[in-house]
């Protein structure tokens, strides 16, 4: 059976009026227990002001929009114009206290719903040999 739709719940939204947070919503408060204890994070967000109907059926994009780039489909680029406006960081963890986790960076804007967060761990996350088009370089 194939599935047509999902339904997500944001669990937070990135807060950027006083350095970089993601602010938890109260239900969520729980699942923080032991994150503090990694170094960064993998944060899964909405990019909801890449949400409409027009943007989710642009396919092909020039990378960073610079048209002397070469054509690619969106799932070869990491562009927020796709079919679902998927964004992922990963971020480094400078605290965690109560519903808010402070960190160094992240690509997004303020306000962004923050759908996920799991924590990086290298030996599962970072790939040795791993390669890329020349055209990313």
């Amino acid at each position: 059976m194939i599935t047509k739709s999902f339904k997500i719940f944001p669990i937070g939204r990135i807060n950027k009026q006083n350095g970089i947070t993601i602010e938890i919503y109260e239900k969520y408060i729980d699942a923080l227990l032991g994150l503090d204890q990694f170094s960064h994070i993998i944060v899964l967000y909405w990019l909801h002001k890449s949400d409409t109907e027009a943007k989710r059926d642009i396919l092909q994009v020039h990378p960073r929009g610079d048209i002397r780039r070469p054509l690619r489909g969106v799932f070869a680029t990491r562009s927020p114009v796709r079919p679902n406006p998927i964004g992922m960081s990963v971020c480094k963890i400078l605290s965690v206290e109560k519903n808010s986790i402070r960190i160094n960076a992240i690509d997004a804007q303020d306000g962004t719903p923050v759908m996920d967060i799991k924590p990086y761990i290298p030996r599962n996350n970072s790939i040795p040999n791993a390669s890329c088009p020349e055209w990313l370089e």
